[in-house]
């Protein structure tokens, strides 16, 4: 199904505006952490980070697609702003991913 099928009733300006607006919130709120987003949602900033590499068709590389979404090589903001898992959060993980299949 292409992704414009979705949600036909949206113009894709209007769409790419809401997930620019999207990214700019995960960028402000570092302190939500992929972990949690995870556990709740079943995705994270690197889902984005993928889908993103996924629609670009090959010209971008994973690095590049991360930076995209965190505003900064992936390896900065993780030493930033992530912390270590713990086995709650990892379990929560598990059980909301298992809903994505």
């Amino acid at each position: 199904m292409p992704d414009s099928a979705i949600m036909p009733e949206i113009d894709d300006a209007v769409a790419a505006a809401a997930f620019r607006r999207l990214v700019a919130h995960l960028r402000h709120r570092t302190d939500a952490e992929n972990i949690d987003l995870m556990g709740l949602s079943g995705f994270c900033r690197n889902c984005l980070a993928d889908w993103i590499m996924d629609a670009a068709d090959g010209s971008l590389t994973k690095e590049q697609a991360r930076a995209a979404i965190y505003g900064m090589p992936y390896a900065v903001w993780k030493d930033r702003y992530q912390g270590d898992a713990t086995p709650e959060q990892l379990q929560r993980m598990k059980e909301s991913v298992a809903k994505n299949a």
